[in-house]
């Protein structure tokens, strides 16, 4: 063991610090030194966001494209989550899948979820399972 904590990092908190967004300096403070880890998913999720933020004319393509290079240089150990579990999860907090699978792998490595969404961080109290504070 190296000592390293591992910490459950779900998209918000990640597109928080690749876009440069005001939480940015408090999340990458939260998560120096720790392992990061999050579902198998994670790749797909920030590919529709990106995807979606062009969309909107919230980003160009090519800034899109930027992010996605500095994200593939993040050091994450993406997770295979159980489905049917990831499920039932879903169901008992009425929450979307995507949620339930980092909610699972937090359970499942019994690790704090970083996130900045609300709801979220309610569903994984709901469920006990530990969150990081971010404050900008």
């Amino acid at each position: 063991m190296n000592g390293t904590i591992d910490l459950v990092i779900d998209t918000s908190a990640l597109l928080a610090v690749l876009l440069d967004e005001p939480e940015r300096p408090a999340l990458v403070q939260a998560t120096v030194g720790a392992a990061l880890v999050a579902p198998a998913s994670l790749p797909w999720e920030i590919g529709n966001t990106l995807s979606a933020l062009t969309r909107r004319g919230r980003l160009t393509g090519k800034r899109a494209r930027e992010v996605w290079s500095v994200y593939e240089k993040v050091a994450i150990r993406l997770l295979e989550v159980s489905i049917p579990r990831s499920l039932q999860i879903a169901e008992e907090l009425r929450i979307y899948a995507y949620d339930a699978y980092v909610l699972e792998v937090a359970r499942a490595q019994s690790a704090p979820l970083v996130t900045l969404d609300k709801g979220l961080i309610a569903a994984a109290l709901r469920m006990g399972v530990q969150t990081l504070e971010i404050r900008s």
